[in-house]
C-alpha cells in the first residue's frame, strides 16, 4: 500500500512538473501577444476618435482584410471554430499565420470604426501560440488537445483580466452540458499567468462598479441571502437577456447567409458592410455604436461604462449595437463577439432596469454577464466572470441571471462547431440539452 501510495503522488508530481514546463513558456507567448494587441488596439481606437474620417474608409479597409485572408489565410478564416474543431477532431492543424493575421486584421476593422470585440482575436492567438509551442514538445493528440483548451484559458482570461473565468471558459465552450475537466489545471495555470504578463507588460483593464448593496429578507423566520421581488425581476430581466442572445446569434448567421446568397462578388461582401454603417451612423447622427464600445469618443457618449449609470444608455442602444455588430461581422470583418455582447447586455440591462424599477448598476451588471452566456452556451464561465469582475457579494444573482439567460438563447449560438452534449453520448444515454425551443 505504501508503494503504490508513493507511485501514484510521483506519477502526480510529474504530471504537474510536465505541465509546467509546457504551459509557462504558452502562456507568457499568449500574455504578451495579448498586452501587444491590446495597446495597439487603444491606439487605433483612440486615433480614430481623432480623425473621424476614417470611417469613410471601412469598405475599403474591408477589402484589404478579405484579401488578406483570400491570400494568406487558408483554413484561419474560421478562426475560433477552427480550435475548436481541431480540439474535437486534431488533424487539420492549426497554421502559425493566424496569430498575426487576426491581430492586423482586429486593429484594421477597429480602426476604421467597425463594430467588433477583440475576444476572438485573443483566443484565436491563443490557440495558434499554443499549437506551435505544442508542437515544439512533440505533444501526443491527447495533449494537443489540452494544451489548444489551456491556450484558450490563456488567451480568454489575458484579454479581460479574468483568470479564473478564462480557465472555465475553455473547457466549457467546447461541448454544451459537458466541462472537460483533464484540462482543469492547465487552463487554470495558462489563465493566470497569461493574465500576470499582460499586468507585468503595464496594460489595464477598465474597471467596472456595482453602485448597490443587496439585502437579505426573513421568511418565516429564515433569513435568505436575497430579496425576492428583486429576484423575480432579476428572472424576468434575464429571460429578456436570453432572448437578446439569441437574436444576436440569429442575427450574425443571417448576415452571413444573406450577403453570400445574394452578393456573388465576396470581396463587394464587406464593401456593402461598410457602406450600411457608414450610412447608419449618418441617420442616428451618432458614432456611439462603433468599434469596441468601452472609452468615450465625446462627452455623454452611450459606452460599456456609461451603461452603469441612470441615463447612461438610450432606450433602443442595445439594438443598435446589436446591428451594428451582426453587420460588422456578419460581412467578413474581423474581432470578436464578446464586447459588443457586453455593450448589448449592460446597455439592454439599464434599460430594463428603468422599466422594472430595479437598481441600474446591477442589471447593468447582470445583463453584461448574462447575454454573454446565452450566446456563447458557457453559463458557469460567465457567472466566475461576474465575481471576478464585481464582486462576490452579488454571486448569487450573477448565477440566476447567467443559467436563466442560458436556457431562454435557444439552441443556437455564436460558435457554430460548439458541440452538445447528444452529438458525444451513445444512443439511449440521454440528453442535457436545452430543449426549449
Amino acid at each position: 500500500m505504501f508503494k503504490n501510495f508513493t507511485t501514484q503522488k510521483f506519477s502526480i508530481l510529474f504530471y504537474l512538473l510536465r505541465w509546467t514546463m509546457v504551459i509557462i513558456p504558452v502562456a507568457i507567448a499568449v500574455g504578451s501577444a495579448v498586452a501587444l494587441f491590446l495597446a495597439l488596439l487603444g491606439w487605433a481606437i483612440h486615433y480614430r476618435f481623432a480623425h473621424p474620417w476614417l470611417l469613410y474608409l471601412l469598405p475599403l479597409a474591408g477589402v484589404v482584410i478579405h484579401f488578406l485572408y483570400r491570400w494568406y489565410g487558408a483554413s484561419a478564416e474560421k478562426g475560433n471554430n477552427l480550435i475548436i474543431d481541431e480540439i474535437h477532431r486534431p488533424g487539420a492543424g492549426i497554421p502559425k499565420r493566424m496569430a498575426p493575421l487576426i491581430l492586423i486584421t482586429t486593429v484594421i476593422t477597429h480602426l476604421f470604426g467597425g463594430s467588433a470585440g477583440r475576444e476572438g482575436t485573443a483566443v484565436q492567438i491563443g490557440g495558434s501560440l499554443a499549437n506551435w509551442i505544442g508542437s515544439l514538445f512533440k505533444l501526443n493528440e491527447a495533449n494537443t488537445r489540452v494544451v489548444l483548451t489551456a491556450g484558450i484559458a490563456a488567451g480568454f482570461g489575458a484579454v479581460f483580466g479574468t483568470p479564473l473565468a478564462g480557465a472555465v471558459f475553455a473547457m466549457e465552450v467546447l461541448t454544451i452540458g459537458r466541462i472537460q475537466y483533464n484540462a482543469l489545471l492547465p487552463c487554470l495555470m495558462a489563465a493566470l499567468i497569461g493574465d500576470a504578463t499582460v499586468a507585468a507588460w503595464g496594460v489595464q483593464h477598465t474597471h467596472y462598479h456595482i453602485n448597490f448593496t443587496t439585502t437579505d429578507q426573513l421568511i418565516y423566520g429564515h433569513h435568505i441571502p436575497v430579496n425576492l421581488w428583486l429576484l423575480c425581476k432579476v428572472v424576468l430581466a434575464s429571460a429578456l437577456f436570453g432572448l437578446a442572445a439569441y437574436t444576436f446569434a440569429q442575427c450574425v448567421h443571417g448576415v452571413k447567409r444573406f450577403t453570400t446568397a445574394f452578393i456573388k462578388t465576396p470581396w463587394l461582401i464587406p464593401v456593402a458592410g461598410g457602406v450600411t454603417i457608414i450610412l447608419l451612423t449618418l441617420i442616428i447622427g451618432r458614432p456611439d455604436y462603433l468599434s469596441l464600445g468601452v472609452d468615450a469618443e465625446y462627452p455623454g457618449a452611450v459606452t460599456i461604462v456609461s451603461a452603469f449609470e441612470q441615463g447612461g444608455a438610450h432606450f433602443f442602444s442595445w439594438l443598435w449595437k446589436l446591428i451594428y455588430t451582426a453587420i460588422t461581422l456578419g460581412t467578413g470583418f474581423k474581432g470578436g463577439e464578446v464586447t459588443p455582447l457586453f455593450y448589448i447586455g449592460a446597455t439592454l440591462g439599464n434599460t430594463l432596469a428603468g422599466i422594472l424599477n430595479a437598481p441600474v448598476s446591477l442589471f447593468a451588471a447582470l445583463g453584461f454577464i448574462a447575454v454573454f452566456a446565452g450566446a456563447t452556451n458557457t453559463p458557469l464561465a460567465c457567472t466566475l466572470m461576474g465575481i471576478e469582475l464585481f464582486g462576490s457579494e452579488y454571486a448569487l444573482l450573477f448565477a440566476v441571471a447567467c443559467f436563466t439567460a442560458f436556457y431562454f438563447s435557444g439552441d443556437v449560438g455564436i460558435y457554430s462547431s460548439q458541440r452538445r452534449l447528444t452529438q458525444t453520448l451513445p444512443k439511449g444515454e440521454g440528453s442535457l440539452g436545452k430543449g426549449l425551443w
